[in-house]
């Protein structure tokens, strides 16, 4: 199972398994193949501000 990620700004949760079809990120993308320039949905945060969530 792909890792989950939180934002750390917003408490926002990118789910692989769930994507963000929305924007054009089908289930199943890990959180490594968001483009680099991929921000959170809801408040704009960079990936880098994004934290892998325990098991």
């Amino acid at each position: 199972m792909a890792k989950r990620y939180i934002c750390v700004i917003c408490g926002f949760i990118y789910d692989p398994a769930l994507g963000l079809p929305d924007e054009g990120i089908m289930p199943g993308t890990p959180f490594s193949a968001l483009p680099p320039n991929w921000s959170c949905p809801d408040c704009g945060a960079r990936k880098d501000d994004f934290e892998e969530m325990p098991d």
